[in-house]
């Protein structure tokens, strides 16, 4: 399984340590929330607020350089549009991942 990191970041920031804080904070409140808007969804069979859901999540996965995760989460996201949830399994793996790295940032 492919890690997170802060590559995207630091250049988006190009070193600026106040700069980074502020885009990793950014993450570290909206990620939780969307991931739980994400598995609310999820357990009701919305597949309109899922697909939107994981369209938010999908910008994430990749800021936080997660580049499979990302290919990964764009498929889900097209077997949404047809009422599938297949892949999200895998997309709920990266999820988990993602919630991991974040406590150690």
């Amino acid at each position: 399984m492919e890690k997170p990191n802060l590559n995207y970041i630091n250049s988006l920031a190009r070193e600026d340590d106040s700069i980074k804080k502020i885009l990793i904070d950014v993450i570290k409140t909206e990620f939780p929330e969307e991931k739980q808007d994400y598995y609310e969804s999820f357990s009701k069979n919305d597949f309109k607020k899922i697909k939107d859901n994981v369209h938010r999540l999908k910008h994430k996965i990749s800021i936080l350089g997660l580049e499979n995760g990302y290919k990964n989460a764009n498929a889900y996201e097209h077997n949404l549009r047809v009422n599938s949830k297949d892949k999200s399994e895998i997309f709920e793996k990266t999820l988990t991942t993602i919630s991991e790295y974040l406590k150690i940032i």
